[in-house]
């Protein structure tokens, strides 16, 4: 065997670059940064409950009491917006507590607007967690009423902005809710609220630990005819492209890690800001190997959040928010 002998003339040596922490982090092309977080929390009634999600390792069910508590935690790690999340005591056949004024998601806006906090509170506007047979509307038979539906997802809407939410964040992924929405937050006075469009939003199985934790599971069928299919892509530029017509303020996303050429698409065809969403499953998949010894949480987690930002994403929603934020403040990753 022939002696190899080693070049060095060689002029770009890209390791130069790599040598050292601090050379590494000047020359890093995507930061991430707690302000760019958002937390999904989920508040239920009652006081003082702080009710652990199993199948979310480190996710609570709070009230709204306990969710005072929890978004002061997060804004002293640096996290300045969440999405709220409804689970309601009673459901019906109509979702009436999603825009119910006295709703456990009004009562928990109010509470937190009232504590003047510089914190932007957006909340999910959907049925699903609301009615009696689990899905995002209005049924009729064994389909969802599209239109019928428009009306009470503006309803919610208006009663959200009321209350205080600063965004409010369309999820059924009915047609034409973004425009409803907007008609009927301007007709309310609230021309100032912004609109965050789920505008792809695929019919994923990475929602398990959410349903289970919204308790929002459907009881017959699935979301297959609204939620998209998983293989699509031009869909979900068409639905991008519809919601921003319609006069969204922000586009997401979701699921997030699994659909990250979805969001480069979407980054490349619209100039609004792009929201992506880490979903439950997700989540709960990288916290389970985690738990296994199979994968170093932090490192792991945090190289996700940054692909979904070199994916193009402005805005990570994410329930590793606050243990992102936290090892973002010791210097680990970002």
């Amino acid at each position: 065997m022939s002696e190899i002998t080693p070049r060095t003339d060689l002029r770009a040596r890209p390791r130069r670059l790599r040598a050292g922490d601090a050379l590494r982090r000047l020359v890093r092309e995507v930061r991430l940064h707690p302000e760019m977080l958002v937390a999904p929390l989920f508040v239920r009634p009652g006081r003082r409950v702080r009710e652990p999600i199993s199948s979310l390792p480190g996710q609570m069910r709070l009230s709204p009491d306990e969710l005072v508590r929890e978004v002061d935690g997060l804004a002293d790690l640096g996290i300045q917006a969440v999405l709220l999340f409804g689970v309601p005591d009673a459901k019906d056949t109509e979702g009436s507590g999603a825009y119910a004024d006295d709703g456990i998601v009004q009562e928990a806006v109010r509470l937190l607007r009232g504590g003047n906090r510089a914190l932007v509170i957006m909340t999910d506007v959907c049925l699903c967690a609301y009615t009696d047979h689990g899905h995002c509307g209005i049924v009729a038979g064994e389909h969802v009423d599209n239109d019928v539906t428009l009306g009470l997802l503006a309803r919610t809407a208006a009663s959200h902005a009321a209350s205080g939410a600063d965004v409010v964040a369309p999820s059924a992924m009915m047609d034409g809710q973004v425009v409803a929405i907007r008609e009927a937050l301007d007709a309310s006075g609230f021309s100032q609220v912004g609109v965050m469009a789920y505008a792809a939003k695929y019919a994923s199985a990475f929602y398990g630990p959410f349903r289970e934790a919204a308790g929002s599971s459907p009881q017959f069928g699935d979301r297959r005819t609204y939620q998209m299919d998983p293989a699509n892509v031009r869909e979900a530029l068409r639905e991008v492209a519809l919601d921003a017509e319609q006069g969204a303020d922000i586009i997401m996303i979701k699921p997030a890690h699994a659909y990250l050429d979805v969001i480069r698409a979407a980054r490349e065809s619209v100039a609004l800001p792009i929201a992506a969403y880490h979903v439950s499953g997700e989540y709960a998949m990288l916290k389970a190997a985690a738990q296994l010894g199979w994968i170093e949480e932090r490192r792991a987690t945090l190289e996700v959040l940054t692909a979904i930002r070199r994916a193009g994403a402005d805005i990570i929603i994410t329930y590793a928010a606050a243990d992102a934020a936290r090892w973002l403040a010791e210097g680990t990753g970002g």
